[in-house]
This record gives C-alpha cells, sequence and structure tokens, in this order.
C-alpha cells in the first residue's frame, strides 16, 4: 500500500512559511496578494455577484429562447438553460475560455521556460479571473498545486477494474478531507462564503487528480512502481513525469493536452453532471466524481480511446501506407455496415474542432513523419467529403478526438484505455472553476420540468 502525505502537512507548511523571516521562492505567493489566486478572487467576485444580480432584477423576465418537443425528447440540445462562466462554445469558432480562442490562448498565456504551449495553471487562472496572468502569477499557482498535493492510500479497488472506476474511485477517497463539507456541518458559515471552502476543495483537487490518476496507471501497467511528485515542475510536466514519460517533448504535449481539454461550456455530459451535482451543495468531491462517471460513457470522453483502436485496425486490415483511395472504401465500408467514423462529427460545433487543428500544428512540427499522424491527415481529407455526400451529419468534420490519442501513442503512453483518465485530469480545470462560481455567484438547485409523452400530445393538439 503506498501513502502520500498527509493534508495536514498543507497546514504546517503554511505556518511554518508565516513564522520564517527568510523565505524560501516556493511559498512566497502566501503572502503576495498580487500572486495569491484567492486574493484575486476576493477582489472579482463582489463586483459579479452584483452585476447577477442586476440581470436578475432588470431582465429576469427576458425569454431567451423558445422550447420545443424536438428539444424535448431530443436530450434538450440547443435548448440554453444554464449559466456556465469559463467557457462558451461557437458553432463556428470553436470554444472560448472567457472570451480568447485556443490560438489566442497560445499567443498570450504564460509557457514553461523550456516550451511554447501554455501552462495549465495559466488557463486556470484565466477561467476562475477572466484575466491573463503574468508569469509570476502563473509560477505562484503551480507552486502552490503542488503544496496542496498531498494524497492518502487508495488501494481499494483491483488493478484490473477500468482505469476510469479506479480514477473516479480514487477521488472520491479525497472527500473526506472537503473543506466544504466541514464548513457547512459546522454550520457556522454563511451562504456569502460557500465559495471560500470551495475554492480550497477546487485547488485541492486540482492539485490532487494527477498524482491520483498517475498512480492508477503505474500501479495498472507499470507493475505499481509508483513516481513521487516533483514540486520544481509546472502541472502538465509533473503529471507527464508522474506517468513516467519525461522526455521535453512529451511534458510539452501535456501541457497543451491539459489546456484545451479543460473546459468545453456546461451543456457536455460531464461539465453538466458536475454542475447538477453541485447545485446540490454537494462538495467539489462529490460533484468532480459525478462528472468522471459521465465522462466515461461511450459517448462522451471514452470516445477518444475508440478513435486510436479504429485506426489501429486501419492499419492492421489494410497497412499503415494505405492510399486515400483505398481508405475511401474502408471508410465507405465502415459506414454501410452501421457503424461510425470515430472522432467526427459534434454536437454543437459545425467545423473543424480547434482543439484538432492545434494538435495537428503539434504533430507537424514534432511527428510529421509518423506513420499514424499521415493516416490522421488522410482521414482529414477523405472522411469529411464522404459523411457530407451521406447527407446524415451536420457536421462531418473531425473533433479533439480524433486526433490525441495518435500524439499520445507516439511518445510512448499506448495504453487506450487510459485515454479517458487523462481527459478527466484536464477537466477538473474547468469544472472546478465553474463550482467556485456557482456558489460565489449563489446559483440556485437545478430542478428544471419533466412531462410525459401524453402531456405532450395534449399540448401539441391544443397548440396545432
Amino acid at each position: 500500500m503506498v501513502f502520500f502525505r498527509s493534508v495536514s502537512a498543507i497546514s504546517r507548511l503554511r505556518s511554518r512559511a508565516v513564522q520564517q523571516s527568510s523565505l524560501s521562492n516556493s511559498v512566497r505567493w502566501l503572502h503576495s496578494s498580487e500572486l495569491d489566486l484567492k486574493s484575486q478572487m476576493q477582489e472579482i467576485i463582489p463586483e459579479q455577484q452584483d452585476r447577477l444580480k442586476k440581470l436578475k432584477s432588470e431582465h429576469g423576465k427576458v425569454p431567451v429562447g423558445n422550447i420545443t418537443v424536438d428539444m424535448v425528447l431530443g436530450g434538450m440540445r440547443g435548448m440554453t438553460g444554464l449559466l456556465w462562466e469559463t467557457s462558451l462554445l461557437d458553432a463556428d469558432e470553436g470554444i472560448r475560455f472567457r472570451g480568447m480562442s485556443i490560438p489566442e490562448c497560445q499567443k498570450v498565456l504564460p509557457s514553461a521556460e523550456s516550451g511554447e504551449e501554455p501552462l495549465p495553471e495559466s488557463l486556470l487562472w484565466l477561467l476562475l479571473t477572466g484575466k491573463v496572468p503574468t508569469k509570476e502569477q502563473a509560477n505562484a499557482l503551480s507552486t502552490e498545486l503542488a503544496h496542496r498535493a498531498a494524497v492518502p492510500a487508495i488501494d481499494a479497488l483491483p488493478s484490473t477494474a477500468h482505469p476510469m472506476t479506479q480514477f473516479a474511485s480514487g477521488v472520491m477517497a479525497l472527500q473526506v478531507q472537503s473543506e466544504f463539507q466541514k464548513a457547512y456541518e459546522q454550520g457556522d458559515i454563511s451562504k456569502s462564503k460557500y465559495w471560500e471552502p470551495t475554492f480550497e476543495d477546487a485547488l485541492n483537487l486540482i492539485a490532487r487528480v494527477p498524482v491520483v490518476a498517475s498512480y492508477v496507471y503505474r500501479r495498472m501497467y507499470k507493475d505499481g512502481s509508483i513516481i513521487p511528485l516533483d514540486d520544481s515542475l509546472d502541472y502538465g510536466a509533473n503529471f507527464s513525469h508522474m506517468l513516467g514519460f519525461d522526455s521535453p517533448q512529451m511534458k510539452e504535449l501535456m501541457r497543451l493536452y491539459v489546456t484545451i481539454h479543460s473546459d468545453h461550456e456546461g451543456g457536455n455530459v460531464s461539465a453538466h453532471a458536475g454542475h447538477l451535482v453541485g447545485s446540490a451543495l454537494s462538495d467539489p468531491y462529490l460533484s468532480f466524481a459525478a462528472a468522471l462517471n459521465g465522462l466515461a460513457g461511450p459517448l462522451h470522453g471514452l470516445a477518444n480511446q475508440e478513435v486510436l483502436l479504429w485506426i489501429k485496425l486501419v492499419v492492421e486490415e489494410c497497412g499503415e501506407s494505405i492510399s486515400k483511395e483505398q481508405l475511401k472504401d474502408y471508410v465507405w465500408e465502415t459506414l454501410n455496415s452501421g457503424k461510425v467514423v470515430p472522432g467526427y462529427g459534434h454536437g454543437v460545433l459545425r467545423k473543424t474542432d480547434p482543439r484538432y487543428i492545434c494538435q495537428r500544428e503539434f504533430a507537424l512540427k514534432h511527428l510529421p513523419d509518423d506513420p499514424l499522424f499521415q493516416l490522421v491527415s488522410k482521414l482529414y481529407a477523405v472522411v469529411p467529403p464522404i459523411l457530407t455526400e451521406l447527407g446524415k451529419v451536420k457536421n462531418p468534420w473531425p473533433n479533439v478526438d480524433a486526433h490525441s490519442g495518435v500524439l499520445l501513442n507516439y511518445y510512448g503512453l499506448t495504453e487506450a484505455r487510459y485515454y479517458t483518465v487523462l481527459f478527466g485530469v484536464s477537466r477538473s480545470l474547468g469544472i472546478c472553476s465553474q463550482l467556485i462560481w456557482d456558489r460565489a455567484l449563489g446559483l440556485p438547485l437545478e430542478r428544471p420540468k419533466s412531462v410525459n409523452m401524453d402531456w405532450l400530445d395534449n399540448f401539441t393538439r391544443l397548440n396545432r
């Protein structure tokens, strides 16, 4: 059984840091409000609380759309019904983090000294504050997360359980350390302050999920040989290191991967599940575990492993040097057999996913001659025209899942069953950021009205 530093070590570290007159660089974040994320949140939240009150009082009765029977029967697609501050998904432009596109984030967010891709810490700062952090602020947050990354023993499940089952169970095991639960049970915290213990839980959780996730990986695939956290590394590089991949390019890829997978608006299954459970005032550990269980579904996060397995099947049956014409025939055979081409289409997007594009640019720079990448490129040329000709899909273009597996496979992370865990680690940034804002804005319990088909029959008959 493997034990990590206890959470009390964090409290001891903080008390010693306050007492010491000569501070090391690793704990200076504790003393500078400019570098301290929570201090920045304390300044921002009152303004946004007032903004929400004004919206509700002045425009609360303004309709934002019409609900159709198709929406009720079709999983609420196209229905505007959630407040999600951290990101907004546009059908043509793709995801925007606090108004910034992925290319814009790549240009302005601080990166590691040894790389070019944004630090996940810098994106987390942006998601929470709406502001681009300085390099010093990103580094301070990196240090803070490293100090928060204490995890207890989590050897409760057999190593043969699916990686996502182990990951979600590990997150649930951390729930006993919830600061929100403690504060709520003590009963001495006002609703306006709910966001403060939620902030503590959220940052602790974000810090700890790479430790849990890498532990699951090493336990399942590397004979239980655990690699401890290196607090000199940034978030993405540390995750790569704990998994066992220390090449500079893999660390750079992990920074990119975590950043672009972090958030995708509030209506997808994992984000909505986290928000829904959180609306009952369940703490971030319970809420994020619910999100992970949604992410584990084949129609959501599990899709990224399906893509790589399908691509490898193409290679197995047709060879790496398959031509575009042969590939066209293979795709048509796949579709005519009633199957889908994994990694293509999206519930909202109507153009190529920007997250696919930035991964393609990474591959063109670092692995242009990789046979699987070349096959992905051929698919990009072949599949959209076929799906367009088929006429049954609204979006024939590739999504983020169409590319990520090939990049991970190239750098040696070949265990496709594990890929959704990587997705889950990334999604902690967005879901936990929004949970903080849910509590800061006092958003209510989510409780939509449901109806049955008798009600719909009667309603449509009366409104013809």
